[in-house]
Parts: C-alpha cells; structure tokens; sequence
C-alpha cells in the first residue's frame, strides 16, 4: 500500500545542542522537516482529525524536544524528533531534517543538514 505524506517544513527552534561549550551556552537557531508517512484516506473519507496526525500538537512537540536537554549531535536529536514522529499510532515511516545554518564552521557555507528516516519495526 502507498503512503500519503503529511509535511511540517521550515520548523524553527531555539536549542543549545553541540560538541562545544559556546553552542551550549549560547544556543542557536535549529530548522526541522519532519515528512510523515501516512494513510490519510479514513481521515478523508469522514473530514475526521480524529483519523489522522494533529499537525499543529505535532510542531509542539517537535519544539519541545529542540528546546529541551541538549546533545552534542544533530544526530541524535534527529533520532529524538523522529520518535516523538513515531509515537503516533498512525505514522508508519518518518523523514527527518535537522538543519544547523549557524554551526560552528570557519567557512562560508549555507547549511548543515542530517536527514534520517525511521519506520516502525
């Protein structure tokens, strides 16, 4: 069966994660994609929130974790936002982003970007 996509894009939140005492002093600016895999098709067929993901509470939560403990990896905060994903009972797949525009890199550069995707098991 082919999964329909739900997308939060462009997420922003303020989180002190990094490797170095500055970033977890300081903090910075974190952007999440979260691309959530799911049949919305019951939720279509009766106009019912109920059947499928509030994507409004899901950004709450997303958030919550950005600005919650910090870690040293993006990665591993990727892993964070992609269980608060999987908890809905209905997302069968997940595709995170965890954008870091700010980090700390000596060189011009546009954006440091994890992408992972996690499915239920």
């Amino acid at each position: 069966m082919r999964l329909d996509r739900i997308t939060l894009k462009g997420l922003r939140a303020r989180g002190r994660h990094g490797v170095l005492a500055a970033e977890r002093e300081l903090g910075q600016e974190f952007v999440v994609d979260a691309t959530l895999f799911v049949d919305t098709a019951p939720a279509a067929a009766g106009d019912d929130l109920a059947k499928t993901v509030h994507y409004g509470e899901l950004a709450q939560e997303l958030v919550k974790v950005v600005e919650g403990e910090p870690v040293d990896l993006i990665e591993t905060l990727a892993q964070r936002l992609a269980d608060v994903c999987l908890a809905y009972e209905l997302v069968s797949r997940v595709e995170i982003s965890v954008h870091k525009p700010a980090a700390p890199i000596p060189l011009p550069f546009d954006d440091v970007i994890v992408t992972i995707e996690r499915s239920r098991v």
